[in-house]
């Protein structure tokens, strides 16, 4: 069976981070994501350049597909502790795994553009959680990014473990804490 001549980067770009979270750094080539897309490799390198240049475009694709599930996440959750906890869920039902999602992100963080994509990303999860955990319409930044912590160990550490805590026991914990 032939080949497809034309493959769009989006499905390139999932399985290049397939690799990357199947294998690490070094499981991705031109020939593996090859094989895993069903491009030939020498479309792939005159695509891309270079492997670096895939690895870090892929890794991008994956940061802007999750700021954009992060708007509308935060657009269509209430402004109040429980849809603190409704958004922090959507962010997660746009993944199977997002833990394991999360630790191929975080993986180039060798990058400056990618570390400046991470560091935009946060600042809106922050600011999202603040402005739903603060009171009388003043964000709490201390409450959400207290938040964020947990909710990205508890991700990260559940995709390497047993999950370790419930988000409903950390939003228990948080309005005691603003009381």
């Amino acid at each position: 069976m032939a080949r497809p001549r034309s493959i769009p980067d989006s499905e390139i770009f999932v399985a290049v981070r397939r690799l990357l979270g199947q294998h690490g750094d070094r499981g991705v080539s031109f020939a593996s994501v090859a094989q895993a897309s069903g491009l030939s490799a020498p479309s792939l390198a005159q695509r891309y350049g270079s492997r670096s240049r895939m690895i870090v475009d892929a890794l991008a694709a994956g940061w802007q597909d999750l700021s954009e599930t992060t708007e509308q996440a935060d657009a269509a959750a209430a402004p109040s502790a429980k849809g603190a906890a409704a958004f922090l869920k959507a962010i997660e039902a746009s993944s199977d795994d997002l833990g394991r999602d999360m630790l191929v992100l975080i993986s180039g963080f060798r990058d400056p553009a990618l570390q400046t994509r991470a560091a935009a990303w946060q600042r809106a999860v922050v600011t999202g959680l603040a402005m739903r955990l603060g009171k009388g319409g003043s964000p709490d930044v201390d409450a959400g990014e207290s938040m964020f912590a947990m909710w990205q160990g508890r991700l990260i550490w559940s995709a390497v473990s047993a999950p370790g805590f419930k988000m409903k026991r950390v939003m228990r914990r948080v309005a005691a804490h603003r009381r």
